[in-house]
Formats: structure tokens, C-alpha cells, sequence
């Protein structure tokens, strides 16, 4: 799939609306001179204003994040609060500066031999998988696992998602790569499987494929400080040598991976 650049530099987009679904905190933002994105491509998003932490307000990295939707104009992220520098994200509302660059990165890539594609994700990274649902026509099965309630609210971002969680609390008591191992027994060659999540998980849903010799684009998650390449703080192995993640991923096809485990994961 052709990638969509980015415009030169950064550039404030203007918050426009603020959703909260469970756990989770979707922001809008105006974005009129940006390019439409693809699906699993990232920004590198930093509050416009308080962007710091400590008695000094010492700048914070910029933070990548998965483009959760795009329609003309506007640009959606999904956010979850887990530290200083995503809750001063999540704190955004109406009006406020987001300082973004992007797109950036590599996406999806259309299912290979007229397969199905088949979506499987784990809290925040349920975010890529929205807008390829999206793109795909909206009718994609998607396999989603959460923790717990608050955060599978989530889940009403996709299409008739099945579910899973943690605590039992919602849908399939468990692990959702134990509902991947179902579909896979069922139907393993006629999909495609798409997944974003915890390394865990998508450790488990590439040894799964592995398994059942079926095909998987996977979207990785790992310390990025520049977005672009320049500082090599997101270098992952594959079976061909060691890539930039944020030039030649985020999404990697699986059968290129020894493992998911990405060091240095995280937001």
C-alpha cells in the first residue's frame, strides 16, 4: 500500500470535540491542511500549551498514536490515561491546541489470495483497527479483549465486535486470542488477520498464525522519540535485520517476526 506522507514540520490542529467511551477518551480535531491518512498509520501528538512536567515543566517527548478515524478535515485519536504525559492529552477539550505531525509510518495493506480479513485487538489498540473497519466497509469481524467493563466500552467503536475480557464481565471470560484460536480452527484459511495490542498478545496472535499458516499484519507499539527515523529509538528486529519502526512499520507482516515482544513498548 502507497504511504501517505506528512506535510513538512508540526502543525496545530484545533480540538473540535471530546468522547469519552469508558476508559477511554476520543479526541476530534480540526485538521483542514493535513493529508487523509491510511489505516495504521501514527501521529506524533503533544498538547499546544502545558506540555511538561516537574516544578519546571520540563517538555515531554511527543507521544505516537495510532489514527483511531479520518474523514475530510478532521482527524479522531484514541487515549487512554496512564501517565503524565496521556493524561495531559485526555485533558483536552473544545477549542484546545493539539500540536500533531503526521501521517507517518506504513499501514494495512489489503488481505493477500481474496481472503477475509479478520480484526483482532487489546485495549488502546483497538485504535488502527476502527478506521480499517471503516475502510474495509464496516463488515469486517473483529475480535476485541479488555480488561474489564469501563474499558470494553470500547468496543462500540467497531462493528458487531465480539468481545472478551479479563474479569469476565463482559462477553468471553478470558484471553481474545483464545476466540482467534476458534476462528482460526474454523476458518483459518479463508482470513487475513489484522491485529494491534499489547506485546503479549500480539506475540500470541503471531505464534497462532504461525500455527495455522495463516497470514497477519501486525501493528507494533515502541518507544518513539522523533517519528520520522532520525533518533533509532524504535529499531526492532525481523528476520531480515533490524527496521526502524516508525518508517518501516508500524505494521509488519507477521511471518517477518521471531517475536512481538518489542523492547521498550509502551506509552
Amino acid at each position: 500500500m502507497t504511504r501517505v506522507t506528512a506535510p513538512f514540520g508540526r502543525r496545530t490542529a484545533t480540538v473540535t470535540a471530546r468522547d469519552e467511551h469508558g476508559a477511554y477518551v476520543a479526541l476530534r480535531c480540526h485538521d483542514p491542511g493535513g493529508p487523509t491518512p491510511r489505516a495504521g498509520q501514527f501521529y506524533m501528538l503533544a498538547s499546544a500549551e502545558r506540555w511538561g512536567g516537574g516544578d519546571g515543566e520540563r517538555p515531554f517527548l511527543p507521544r505516537a498514536f495510532s489514527v483511531l478515524r479520518a474523514r475530510a478535515g478532521e482527524l479522531q485519536f484514541l487515549i487512554e490515561d496512564v501517565g503524565p504525559g496521556t493524561n495531559r492529552l485526555s485533558e483536552l477539550g473544545p477549542g484546545d491546541g493539539l500540536a500533531i505531525v503526521g501521517p507517518l509510518g506504513n499501514g494495512f495493506a489489503a488481505p493477500r489470495e481474496n481472503r477475509l480479513p479478520l480484526l483482532v485487538g487489546g485495549g488502546v489498540g483497538i485504535a488502527p483497527l476502527v478506521i480499517w473497519q471503516d475502510e474495509l466497509g464496516g463488515e469486517a469481524t473483529a475480535l476485541l479483549g479488555f480488561r474489564d467493563q469501563p474499558h470494553a466500552l470500547g468496543a462500540a467503536l467497531l462493528t458487531a465486535a465480539t468481545v472478551a475480557t479479563d474479569d469476565g464481565s463482559v462477553g468471553h471470560h478470558g484471553l481474545v486470542t483464545e476466540l482467534l484460536e476458534d476462528e482460526l480452527d474454523a476458518r483459518g484459511d479463508e482470513v487475513e488477520v489484522y491485529a494491534c495490542g499489547p506485546p503479549l498478545m500480539l506475540e500470541a496472535v503471531r505464534e497462532l498464525c504461525s500455527r495455522h499458516q495463516v497470514p497477519a499484519q501486525l501493528a507494533l507499539e515502541s518507544g518513539m522519540a522523533c517519528g520520522f527515523g532520525a533518533c533509532f529509538g524504535c529499531v526492532v528486529p525481523t528476520i531480515d535485520g533490524y527496521v526502524r519502526l516508525c518508517v518501516d512499520g508500524p505494521v509488519l507482516d507477521a511471518a517477518k517476526l521471531d517475536t512481538a515482544l518489542v523492547a521498550g513498548a509502551g506509552h
